[in-house]
């Protein structure tokens, strides 16, 4: 709990990223018992003096506990609780539903765990803003820290992606560390009942592709840090990903001509 306090006590930084009516950003951070990275992933955040929702799902009380210290803290945060673990994806959904209701147009999704390269961020926010309309999407370049086990899966997503949209515009379907305009994005997660745990990160891009909805890609660096808690489980979360795809694959086939006419063009 001190940890978590003492960080947030650093002065911020002043940053003053314009807002305009149709540009009204926000961070949000879905988290499921991370506390040790996630106090200094805050601190970073604090540097653009945008709001930052901080999503808990369903953590143990020591963690809850320090997302509240936080929230009460420092006047950026908003806290979004909810009862019962729903995985990333049901966090994330419930974060940029309370954007939407709250008037933000765009939110930037981040990880608790120090995973995504904050360095990035004003670049993704500046891109969003040239390109309102746009999904700005992370495409990660990895250090040797990622796990051989994650790398593999993705490669076999990758494919399947491709074939889910006849197009090889989705170059990466799995980093979360992406823009959203909330306008675009939230009908497409309440029309839909889109997979609540690592599987949202591939299911929305591809939904909203079939929607038309454009996207770009940025690089970023992505690490695995020493002191990082992941929670992607790998026989349960393949399990989940596999039955999307397969639920995708039906859908294009649904969407085929839709699709072979803007591959034609």
């Amino acid at each position: 709990m001190l940890f978590c306090l003492g960080i947030l006590s650093i002065p911020l930084v002043k940053f003053r990223l314009v807002n305009m009516p149709q540009f009204s950003p926000c961070f949000v951070i879905p988290n499921y018992n991370h506390s040790v990275m996630f106090a200094s992933v805050v601190d970073k955040l604090n540097y653009f003096e945008l709001p930052i929702i901080v999503v808990n799902d369903g953590s143990d009380l020591e963690t809850t506990e320090c997302l509240r210290e936080i929230s009460k803290s420092n006047s950026l945060v908003s806290l979004v609780e909810l009862p019962e673990n729903q995985g990333k994806g049901g966090a994330v959904m419930a974060g940029m539903r309370y954007a939407f209701e709250n008037s933000y147009t765009h939110a930037l999704q981040v990880d608790a765990d120090g995973q995504h390269n904050l360095d990035d961020v004003e670049t993704f926010l500046n891109t969003s803003k040239e390109s309102l309309d746009v999904v700005i999407c992370g495409h990660p370049i990895y250090d040797d820290s990622v796990p051989a086990s994650r790398l593999i899966p993705r490669y076999i997503t990758h494919f399947w992606v491709w074939v889910e949209t006849l197009s090889f515009s989705i170059i990466d379907s799995m980093c979360g560390f992406r823009v959203y305009p909330l306008a675009s994005v939230i009908p497409v997660i309440d029309q839909n009942s889109l997979g609540k745990r690592m599987d949202f990160d591939i299911e929305i891009l591809v939904r909203l592709y079939w929607q038309s909805i454009p996207m770009k890609f940025l690089p970023t660096k992505v690490i695995y840090p020493e002191s990082g808690q992941s929670h992607f489980q790998m026989f349960r979360d393949n399990w989940l990903i596999t039955k999307m795809h397969t639920r995708l694959f039906f859908g294009m086939l649904l969407r085929l001509p839709k699709l072979l006419k803007r591959v034609a063009f």
